[in-house]
């Protein structure tokens, strides 16, 4: 049994060798290189329309965050472990998706939730302005941010500072 799972695990690491390009001939340069080493554009292929550059938002747009594929299915498993009690096995699953995509605040804001259920308010609003700072133009959000640390304050009873935090979440997005 052991040995056909080295043997696999074997397979596996060779097969990105095998797709290796042959050889080029002597003072041919790479494909997308000039003799001289600099990248150059790859000409269009004829009959084929060449590649749309890729989609930037027009400046001064508003930005919307979004979580990519990994990391919204570990939302979706942090979210259940949170459910059942599981504080330590949410965060734990957060921590992932944000190694994965560390800028952004849509997860800096789950584990702030996370680290609210687990009573500890001061890091949920730490966590509320890290992702507040990383919002910058996605008014959501920031929203989301500020209801973050809303609910953290009132948690620790600064009742003033968290109305004027509700008062900028609501002033961004209603909730």
């Amino acid at each position: 049994m052991h040995t056909r799972l080295l043997t696999l695990i074997l397979i596996a690491a060779a097969l990105p060798a095998c797709a290796t390009r042959a050889p080029l001939p002597p003072g041919t340069p790479p494909s997308g290189e000039s003799p001289s080493g600099t990248a150059q554009p790859e000409a269009p292929i004829p009959g084929q329309a060449a590649p749309a550059p890729p989609e930037q938002p027009a400046p001064g747009a508003p930005r919307q965050s979004h979580l990519g594929v990994a990391a919204s299915a570990l939302v979706t498993q942090a979210r259940t472990q949170a459910g059942g009690g599981e504080y330590g096995q949410a965060a734990a699953t957060l921590e992932r998706a944000l190694r994965i995509e560390p800028g952004n605040p849509l997860l800096w804001i789950e584990l702030g939730r996370v680290r609210l259920s687990e009573n500890n308010a001061a890091q949920a609003e730490a966590m509320g302005h890290k992702a507040l700072a990383l919002a910058t133009g996605d008014a959501g959000a920031q929203a989301a941010a500020w209801h973050l640390i809303a609910d953290s304050l009132h948690a620790r009873g600064r009742d003033p500072e968290a109305a004027e935090a509700e008062g900028r979440a609501g002033a961004l997005a209603p909730r």
